[in-house]
């Protein structure tokens, strides 16, 4: 249903997605929810749902991500209309249209000089603080940006948007143990987000490949994220590849050999890590036959996500044909 894709759209909309949520755009312009008569007359004949502007706001970013800029104003001119030009919400969102049409970084600077203004006027207006963030990165002021979101947290400390990005940033730069620290940020107001779960597993992995205590926190971490979506492709990928790399390191003389540390993780126990990798890879087999299967765009995986999984079964043959 167009109103059901447009009210709850996925958090990263792929491409394909995003062009059949914009090509919704006529069909969701050409009627009018709300009447053309004064106020408070308007209110007697208006067609407006609570989901209605939930509707247009996520039609608008779908829009936007195609680059059909015309509809994009058309729903950015009735956003304004509803709510005023002075709303949070509705200036962040102008800021986030002029940032789309932006053509190099001068037009960007302008922006970013903008959100200043507001933030003067309005210190608390954390969706402009959002867009400066956002436009600080796309201008590649990383460092910048790093601070700006670490002001934010401070003064918000359960936005987990906010923390998910300053991870995403830290790791960019290779610090990978403050974005390990700004994900269990959000796993602690999050805890049942099994892509944060993920995330933070492979921040693990990354930052120490070899080391016992880093995969056996990897391999926790991704088993969390499968417990809690029993369908999630990337959770089942890195256990796999955990539970390959760890394997190995789990040998009588190799965990004999480590210092009993107090700060140490607990390693698994190599029948129980061996467990854990023939169940991810009989769900990789089975996600990889459920997308063969289903007609195009219908299986609910991202085709590259598959292919990266049916090379890894391909790595040791377990591929079902």
């Amino acid at each position: 249903m167009v109103q059901a894709n447009l009210l709850t759209p996925p958090s990263r909309i792929p491409p394909q997605t995003a062009l059949q949520l914009s090509q919704k755009a006529p069909l969701i312009l050409a009627s009018a929810p709300t009447s053309s008569l004064p106020w408070p007359l308007s209110l007697l004949f208006s067609r407006e749902t609570p989901e209605t502007w939930a509707i247009h706001e996520n039609l608008l970013l779908a829009a936007l991500r195609t680059g059909d800029d015309a509809s994009a104003r058309q729903i950015l001119d009735r956003l304004t209309t509803r709510f005023g030009a002075d709303n949070e919400r509705m200036i962040a969102l102008k800021g986030l249209y002029e940032e789309a049409l932006a053509k190099d970084d001068k037009e960007l600077e302008k922006i970013f000089n903008d959100y200043e203004k507001v933030l003067k006027e309005d210190p608390t207006n954390m969706s402009v603080r959002k867009r400066r963030v956002a436009v600080l990165k796309s201008l590649g002021r990383t460092a910048d940006a790093i601070t700006a979101l670490t002001v934010l947290v401070e003064n918000s400390p359960t936005d987990a948007e906010a923390w998910a990005e300053l991870s995403e940033l830290y790791a960019s730069t290779g610090a990978l143990g403050q974005a390990i620290f700004c994900l269990e940020e959000v796993l602690l107001i999050m805890p049942n987000a099994w892509s944060a779960h993920a995330q933070v597993a492979t921040l693990h992995y990354l930052s120490g490949s070899t080391s016992i205590p880093a995969l056996t926190l990897a391999l926790r971490h991704f088993a969390r994220s499968v417990e809690l979506n029993d369908s999630y492709l990337r959770g089942y990928y890195g256990l796999k590849l955990v539970s390959q790399k760890l394997l190995p390191l789990l040998s009588e003389s190799s965990v004999s050999k480590r210092n009993a540390d107090e700060d140490d993780v607990a390693p698994p126990k190599p029948q129980s890590v061996k467990k854990l990798e023939e169940i991810a890879t009989a769900k990789l087999g089975e996600i990889i036959r459920q997308y063969s299967a289903s007609k195009a765009g219908q299986s609910g995986y991202d085709e590259a996500e598959v292919i990266a999984a049916r090379e890894l079964l391909d790595r040791d043959g377990k591929v079902e044909r």
